[in-house]
């Protein structure tokens, strides 16, 4: 009976270790903005578009507010995206697929970027809020790009808007929505 109690204990002990470990994933902040917990259930948003830049390979996700925005033809028929519209970018390594190795799939994560329109709280820099958070793959958690990283990333919430100025004229948005 004893060994049944302590083998429930360490379950338990196992199983709220994880608990707290999944929490954690959500406490990451960059400075003066945006937290990772503004994104939360950004892992089951809908595929917005791929990318791959050099060996990285991407998805890039949105929530229902952009996918809607998106799917009435913004940013082209000239109108911004709505406040609440959300996106991530999740990047992984790649390497090549077992059985195409002529292909390639994701391998370990790098990191998320992410931004979000809200245009009272990020007006001076085009409407946009951005953070990029990179993966502990030792410790199972993230942390604010820096500029030590490759590229180089600003670790608040303004990081992104110098970059995405070259896109105003698709309201600081990169990104086209595939066909489907």
């Amino acid at each position: 009976m004893e060994k049944r109690v302590l083998a429930g204990a360490v379950s338990l002990a196992v199983l709220a270790a994880l608990v707290l470990s999944a929490q954690d994933k959500y406490t990451a902040k960059v400075p003066g903005g945006l937290a990772l917990s503004e994104f939360k259930g950004y892992e089951s948003w809908q595929t917005i578009s791929v990318s791959q830049h050099g060996k990285v390979l991407a998805v890039i996700v949105g929530n229902p507010v952009i996918i809607s925005a998106y799917q009435a033809g913004i940013p082209g028929n000239g109108k911004p995206f709505p406040d609440g519209a959300k996106m991530a970018k999740i990047h992984w390594a790649a390497k090549p697929n077992q059985f195409f190795p002529d292909a390639s799939i994701p391998d370990k994560l790098a990191n998320v970027d992410f931004m979000v329109k809200d245009s009272k709280r990020f007006a001076d820099s085009g409407g946009w809020g951005y953070a990029v958070f990179d993966y502990d793959a030792a410790s199972g958690t993230f942390k604010p790009g820096t500029s030590a990283d490759t590229p180089p990333q600003g670790n608040d919430a303004k990081c992104g808007a110098a970059c995405h100025a070259a896109a105003k004229a698709t309201d600081y948005v990169f990104t086209q929505y595939g066909k489907r």
